[in-house]
């Protein structure tokens, strides 16, 4: 199979070394040139049509949204990979890529010396681009309470398998599902516009007081823990509903795994059924074993499919996994799980 063929576009001759000297360790990956901003870029891309592309968001001449823009008519339009630096402006103009077609995004550490821990992690987001289809918009079924919960915790290495996940998760499912994953404050909102153009449920990131409905995605909201708090919808149904907390951060993040998992099995008993990811950390190992004790399941992903393997471990130590999911199975095991958790 021939191998991926990538540009990369930023105005640091540091970061194009970097990137292009990281991508070129994967033998499926191909940079086949640099441009230093837009304007080089979008001739670049017209002369060598690459499959995919690397995109600094702020360079002169031609920043990164204006180039989506000149791009966007293209009939064979590169997959698009922003690398968006760890700030608010940062943040909001990740937001407005996805928003003018940019296919997923990267956090840039703040620390230049630390360029080389997003190594495997970049390689592996360039190759998944390749693989998860955009989905047309959907039309939200009627909004009913959930009686189930699906809750969904990962961190580093998560999002490419939330993609998988989302992307093949059957939209009749009947439980509401709440995403944690670790980011900063500011990207949540972005990722959550992310996976709604691959999930075929919507999606959206977590307001303060959003109802946990049937077939619907909440992302937790960066900066707030989501705590899941029960709640009496028409004819006296019994559901549950998000509420941020400012308190504490637990295991040093916020939002955390465990707040989310331990408050969904208070509130959802059998019927709470917890699926872990790729992260480092301890996150995920109590609220884990909290939905145990509630008699409700936890489904976790294989050591060798993750990038890192910390909080799943974790869960394992307090023998609170009830089953290893390969990823290219678990939506269809999550389905499983949560009609059992109905019956």
């Amino acid at each position: 199979m021939s191998p991926i063929r990538v540009l990369v576009i930023d105005d640091s001759p540091f970061m194009r070394m970097v990137i292009r000297t990281m991508l070129a360790k994967d033998e499926e990956i191909e940079v086949i040139d640099t441009a230093a901003d837009g304007v080089e870029g979008v001739k670049k891309i017209l002369d060598h049509a690459p499959d995919a592309i690397t995109l600094d968001i702020e360079m002169p001449r031609m920043n990164g949204l204006d180039l989506l823009t000149k791009i966007t008519p293209l009939e064979q339009r590169p997959k698009v990979l922003m690398l968006s630096s760890l700030t608010s402006q940062g943040a909001e103009m990740t937001y407005r890529a996805l928003r003018q077609g940019a296919d997923d995004f990267m956090l840039k550490p703040r620390d230049l010396y630390a360029v080389g821990g997003i190594e495997k992690e970049l390689a592996t987001r360039i190759k998944h681009l390749m693989q998860i289809p955009s989905h047309a918009p959907r039309v939200p079924k009627k909004k009913e309470l959930a009686r189930s919960v699906v809750m969904i915790g990962s961190s580093a290495g998560g999002p490419p398998m939330l993609d998988t996940i989302l992307s093949s998760l059957d939209p009749q499912l009947p439980s509401a599902v709440v995403v944690t994953q670790h980011m900063p404050v500011g990207f949540t909102a972005p990722l959550a516009e992310r996976l709604n153009k691959v999930s075929l449920l919507p999606v959206r990131e977590s307001q303060n007081g959003d109802l946990l409905v049937e077939g619907f995605v909440l992302v937790s909201h960066g900066g707030f823990h989501s705590v899941v708090t029960g709640t009496v919808g028409a004819g006296g149904m019994r559901g549950g509903r998000i509420v941020h907390t400012m308190e504490p951060a637990v295991h040093s993040v916020r939002p955390a795994v465990d707040r989310t998992f331990a408050s969904g099995a208070r509130v959802f008993g059998r019927k709470a059924v917890g699926v872990l990811l790729s992260g480092m950390g301890k996150d995920g190992g109590e609220g884990s074993r909290e939905i145990n004790r509630a008699g409700g399941r936890v489904l976790a992903a294989p050591e060798e499919e993750c990038l890192v393997y910390g909080m799943i471990r974790s869960a394992i130590d307090r023998n609170a996994v009830d089953q290893i999911v390969p990823l290219q199975r678990m939506s269809t095991e999550i389905m499983k799980v949560a009609v059992q958790a109905e019956g």
